[in-house]
């Protein structure tokens, strides 16, 4: 970009895509595309400090808020700010896709302040449930989309189109969309710019920028053309309305849509998502428009798959049109235009108004010792977690669809609790922490006007998910010094959670996205108060509920014990120890109950009986004694892992690798955290391995590349982990000093070795809130071996796996690459990936070293179900002349198959033999079974999850 049209400042554009070879980039492809995009993040120029501080002075005097308390003076303050600010390091394009077409980051590329009511995203494709507006492999936009989808599985509400055409004015969507390629494509948080091609020889710049409640386009349209403008308000089936004022040269107008609808029991019969459009440009021409069928010169309509469309003066260059949006009504969008950009404020200063709003937050963290990709990684995921919950009040009103009426007050929406009080709500506290009352009062008033505390907010109750998880929430930032909401009137939301059954518990099954029942609440608790289990055969998910039902129950002891309520306080917490009647000591695992106590299978939500045993956030030591202890515990973790079993997609799973550090383990702990962070987070549009969640995967991302992670959210403390980078400074908001983390070398040596906080020793594997928002020095010293600090058991030698990243080949197989299961994971240091053939023949494996090298221990770890019965472990120096140096006949096992419900299946083997040289490994296979059949299975090979190859 060159300089903005008034001369006053460089607008800075990130992360360039140069052509469409990123798209769903997977396994062995991912360094390749890693290295591409390297290549395609640019700096442009930025001016001068003394310029920028000009332009902040002047915005802070003649521009009114976007909603964001004191943001000229807390970015003047920072004089750093605009011109090297951490925003430039942000790229939108991680998440925007993957191998599969729902299980992905599920992000978009948008604009918006954090916690913007409306995001503005390139419309690709139209979004619904399991579909968003836009992704990256996608070769048209269709339009501009002011959406309120908080989540790929969520639904849409009241959202507004709007697309430039030239010529012939096209208002259907499958009509007007217009090719584009990723080499023309910009985005950063405050600006997306993308050259769009309505023929070869055309282009139709469009830039587009935002508030939380105004979304702003400038637009070039191509000389000697008759340029035009479509906003749509809604799509076919959905009646809405468009009006068009020529004197205001406005289109305004109402989409009552709430894809979601048919979830839960607030119907909202009177929403409505209202729009303004003002366009800074007369109109030639206008009409309204129900699909591809217009109305010219016809000014109102209420229809289906309504639409709205304006011409301009044949030959007009530059147009640049204000998309307002509101709850409330039409006036209330017209009154958010005015408020957030006014007709004085010019595109540039919207733009910078907006990238200052996440200076404020992201330049509050600054790491030293990472490199460009993971700067992109931190300060992306940032950006992500920034963006939940959503504002829902527009100065001082808000609209509520628990009871469809309009309040006076400050509320939120995108609450998906089940996800965000693991880690996200502590991010939050750290980073947002002006904002946690507001967002505690938001829930307190849903619990009013709907009767419950949100379990999965979406404007109102969409029953998803299950669990009282705003109970945690409540209880953590109570347990970390927030107060300004009313307590009593929290316990009371909270008790009522814990002690009251949904309406028609006894007779519904509560299934998940079941329609036509009541708030959910905690669906089952009739039978858990009665067994102290939810009956497996009376509700669904009666596993994943009880052991949930048991840490909300401490969370809500928690707010008991702050209200004052001590017997009470007693009581949960006594009934917080409900997770033991699941603990089936026979099998070693948690297992559901039915009515009668008898045990039951299944009945887990996103994860299964391996992943729930370790669903004890608030009593670990329980746990662990109930596993016999730590020796016993810490074996079970290493079985878990090894056999591939943390699924770091679900959210179950995210605390898992810091279960270690109660163990006694805690270098377990320091060496997962890394593996986990190396395998699931990318600077590349397939970079995030899961859904984002509302912002929970960046959350556990960001809190583990400074060191911690809230594995019990709601008692207020950290476990700690291993830091990612030599140095993060933190200047949190409300702290009256920085905290600087200081681990140097942490790229090299992974293990924490000592920890003090301003001097003082820290000898146990846990920070409070306090030790954090206090401020000064926390010192890691870090080690490239396993160390014995806070450990109760001493560290076994550092062990270096020979076979990891190494160049791979698959033997008698085809790889199975299209399944997301190539050859390279087999060696790729993670347990949960497979390396799989697509054919039955008996497949083999050889690694190649590189160089010859000591080899004396090789670990083989195959899938459970799939695996090798028959094999041999081979060594060569030269790859022609081949050693046998251990073999096996009979495989398979009985270890943890009943888990599975088999008899036998894969079993992880370690094979230790005299040390010998060799460059070349071989897993040499003659046979292979299925462990349900007890043969080869048709149509695919057996499944290797890791291959590893060791000194000694």
């Amino acid at each position: 970009m060159g300089a903005s049209r008034d001369g006053n400042v460089v607008i800075p554009l990130r992360t360039h895509f140069l052509g469409d070879t990123m798209h769903a980039t997977t396994g062995p492809a991912r360094t390749r595309a890693q290295a591409l995009l390297s290549h395609r993040i640019r700096t442009r120029p930025t001016p001068p400090t003394r310029t920028v501080l000009i332009l902040i002075a002047l915005l802070a005097a003649l521009i009114p808020p976007l909603g964001i308390t004191n943001l000229a003076a807390a970015a003047a303050a920072r004089p750093e700010t605009a011109s090297r600010s951490n925003v430039s390091q942000v790229n939108p394009f991680i998440g925007t896709t993957g191998s599969s077409s729902t299980e992905y980051g599920g992000m978009i590329p948008s604009t918006a302040p954090p916690f913007g009511m409306t995001r503005w995203s390139p419309m690709t494709r139209e979004n619904y449930v399991s579909r968003l507006p836009y992704h990256l492999g996608d070769p048209k936009i269709t339009g501009f989309i002011g959406t309120h989808q908080p989540a790929i599985w969520m639904g849409d509400s009241g959202y507004v189109v709007g697309m430039p055409g030239v010529g012939a004015v096209k208002t259907a969507e499958a009509d007007r969309g217009l090719p584009y390629s990723h080499s023309d494509e910009t985005a950063s948080p405050e600006l997306y710019t993308v050259h769009m091609h309505p023929s070869p020889e055309q282009t139709l710049r469009a830039e587009l920028t935002a508030t939380s409640r105004v979304g702003v386009q400038r637009l070039t349209y191509p000389q000697h053309t008759a340029p035009n403008y479509v906003v749509q308000a809604t799509r076919s089936g959905i009646t809405g309305n468009v009006h068009i004022d020529p004197a205001r040269r406005e289109i305004s107008g109402y989409n009552p849509d709430r894809q979601d609808s048919n979830l839960g029991p607030f119907k909202a019969a009177g929403f409505k998502g209202y729009f303004v459009a003002r366009f800074d440009t007369s109109f030639a021409g206008y009409g309204t428009a129900t699909g591809a069928t217009q109305y010219d010169r016809q000014s109102d309509r209420t229809d289906q798959d309504v639409s709205g469309y304006v011409r301009f003066p044949s030959g007009t260059a530059n147009v640049t049109v204000r998309i307002a949006t509101s709850f409330i009504s039409v006036d209330q969008a017209r009154a958010n235009l005015d408020k957030e950009v006014p007709d004085r404020q010019s595109f540039d200063a919207t733009v910078a108004r907006t990238r200052a709003a996440w200076a404020d937050k992201l330049d509050r963290v600054d790491i030293g010792g990472a490199t460009p990709d993971q700067r992109a990684v931190f300060y992306t995921a940032m950006y992500h977690a920034l963006q939940y919950p959503s504002e829902m009040s527009e100065y001082g009103r808000y609209y509520s669809a628990y009871d469809d009426k309009v309040h006076k007050g400050v509320s939120y929406t995108g609450y998906s609790l089940w996800d965000t009080f693991r880690a996200e709500n502590a991010f939050l506290t750290l980073f947002a922490p002006e904002r946690i009352d507001g967002m505690v009062t938001s829930m307190l008033q849903d619990y009013q006007q709907g009767g419950w505390l949100p379990l999965w907010k979406n404007l109102t109750e969409t029953n998803i998910m299950e669990g009282t998880n705003a109970d945690s929430v409540i209880a953590e930032d109570i347990a970390k010094g927030f107060h300004g909401f009313d307590l009593n009137l929290a316990y009371q939301a909270v008790r009522k959670d814990a002690m009251t059954p949904p309406d028609d518990d006894t007779t519904l099954w509560y299934g998940d996205r079941q329609q036509g029942t009541p708030v959910e609440a905690r669906a089952g608790l009739t039978t858990y108060l009665k067994n102290g289990w939810v009956a497996a055969d009376h509700t669904a998910e009666a596993g994943a509920r009880t052991m949930d039902y048991a840490y909300e129950d401490w969370a809500v002891a928690q707010v008991a014990r702050a209200a004052g309520k001590t017997s009470d306080a007693a009581y949960f917490l006594k009934r917080s120890k409900n997770y033991r009647n699941q603990y089936n000591a026979a099998t070693g695992f948690m297992q559901a109950r039915n009515l009668d106590g008898s045990w039951a299978g299944g009945a887990w939500t996103e994860g299964d009986q391996w992943v729930y045993t370790n669903d004890v956030l608030h009593d670990v030591p329980g746990l662990i004694a109930l596993k016999g202890g730590d020796t016993a515990f810490a074996s079970w973790l290493d079985t878990y892992f090894a056999g591939g079993h943390n699924n770091h997609t679900n959210e179950p799973s995210h605390h898992i690798p810091y279960l270690y550090d109660y163990a006694g383990r805690p270098w377990q702990t320091q060496q997962l955290v890394r593996q986990i962070a190396d395998a699931n987070y990318h600077n590349t549009p397939d970079g995030l391995s899961g859904n984002e969640d509302a912002g929970q995967m960046s959350a556990w991302y960001l809190l583990s590349a400074m060191g911690f992670y809230p594995v019990n959210p709601a008692s207020g403390q950290y476990a700690v982990g291993s830091p990612f980078f030599d140095k993060v400074t933190l200047k949190l908001p409300g702290a009256h000093r920085p905290l600087v983390i200081s681990s140097p070398h942490a790229a090299s040596r992974p293990y924490v070795q000592a920890l003090s906080l301003n001097g003082k020793s820290i000898t146990k594997p846990f920070l409070s809130q306090t030790d954090l928002t206090g401020g000064g020095h926390l010192d890691f010293t870090m080690n490239a071996a396993p160390q014995a600090w806070s450990a109760s058991t001493t560290p076994p030698p550092a062990a270096q796996n020979l076979a990891r990243s190494k160049p791979v080949e698959m033997i008698d197989g085809t790889p199975a690459i299209d399944w997301g299961k190539p050859t390279d994971n087999a060696v790729a240091g993670d347990p949960s990936t497979e390396a799989q053939s697509t054919s039955g023949e008996p497949w083999s494996l050889r690694v190649d070293l590189g160089a010859a090298t000591t080899v004396g221990r090789v670990v083989v770890n195959p899938d459970w179900e799939n695996y090798p019965v028959n094999y041999a472990i081979k060594v060569s120096d030269d790859g022609t002349t081949w050693t046998t140096v251990a073999a096996e006949t009979a495989a398979g096992g009985t270890a943890t198959c009943s888990a599975y419900g088999v008899t036998t299946c894969g079993q992880l083997h370690t094979y230790t033999f005299t040390p010998t040289n060799a460059r070349y490994v071989q897993l040499s296979v003659n046979s292979w079974a299925s462990a349900k059949t007890g043969a080869p299975a048709n149509g695919y090979g057996w499944a290797l999850r890791e291959f590893e190859v060791y000194a000694g």
